[in-house]
């Protein structure tokens, strides 16, 4: 179980013991005050039925033992009856409270790794599901790219001659027409631009917070910039961020189907 969950359980554990706390508490008070009042009423019914029934003073003398007790617990009710009661009741709330907070405590931290662990084994699943696709149309875009430049430009046909058979002319010819011909689907789809406008061989001047994605510093590097250095290249950024609309092909890896022309 990761820290994140370790904490929600504990912090859901505290809340439930103080409000369990709270909510025995009260109950146990409820009850307790029920109770002493009924002890109360009880009592002076007791008293008052004992002198009725007595009817002389012999008759009183034989229960002036349970009426001398009875006398004795009334006189003294709030400072003895009300707190031992009430203390006897909360004691018992409270160790129920102890008993109730230990118990839920372990389901709550149980439910909580059981649910984590169901969630990070459904999400890891998902993950590999998203990673895969994600894997899959990566390639699919890098093949489809290919197969762009294949059609426009014949690219791969090129790639794939022998040029030692031809000599320097014909091989000049050939890279001049493939050239211009994918520097146009270049140009439509993506548009290059330089990432530093300035000539290649200039001395340029880096700037403190260069986004070092657009700019990567080689040779003697040390200290901190505003940097100068010699531009070797003035790097390549985007202009436009079309995608050529992909084929229809369901094997991603046929670049450029055959063609079987039919007599």
């Amino acid at each position: 179980m990761d820290f994140g969950r370790e904490n929600l359980a504990l912090e859901v554990s505290t809340i439930y013991s103080k409000k369990s706390f709270g909510v025995i508490t009260i109950f146990v008070l409820l009850i307790s005050a029920c109770i002493n009042v009924g002890l109360y009423f009880g009592i002076d019914w007791l008293l008052l039925n004992f002198f009725k029934g007595t009817g002389n003073e012999i008759t009183a003398k034989d229960i002036s033992w349970a009426v001398n007790n009875l006398e004795l617990i009334a006189n003294n009710f709030y400072l003895w009856v009300v707190p031992a009661i009430t203390g006897v009741l909360l004691l018992s709330g409270w160790v129920l409270w102890l008993i109730l907070k230990s118990s839920m405590s372990k389901i709550f931290t149980e439910g909580h790794v059981n649910k984590g662990e169901i969630s990070s084994k459904g999400k890891s699943k998902k993950d590999f599901v998203d990673h895969k696709i994600e894997q899959d149309r990566k390639r699919r875009l890098f093949f489809h790219t290919l197969s762009v430049l294949q059609r426009d430009g014949r690219l791969l046909d090129f790639f794939d001659e022998d040029l030692s058979l031809y000599d320097d002319e014909q091989i000049g010819a050939a890279v001049r027409s493939v050239q211009e011909d994918c520097k146009k689907t270049i140009k439509k789809y993506i548009d290059l631009k330089p990432v530093i406008e300035n000539e290649e061989g200039e001395i340029v001047r880096i700037e403190p917070g260069f986004d070092i994605d657009s700019i990567k510093l080689v040779g003697n590097v040390s200290g901190k910039p505003p940097f100068e250095g010699v531009l070797k290249h003035r790097g390549w950024k985007a202009g436009k961020k079309e995608i050529p609309k992909l084929s229809d092909i369901r094997d991603a890896a046929i670049i450029t189907p055959a063609e079987v022309e039919m007599q």
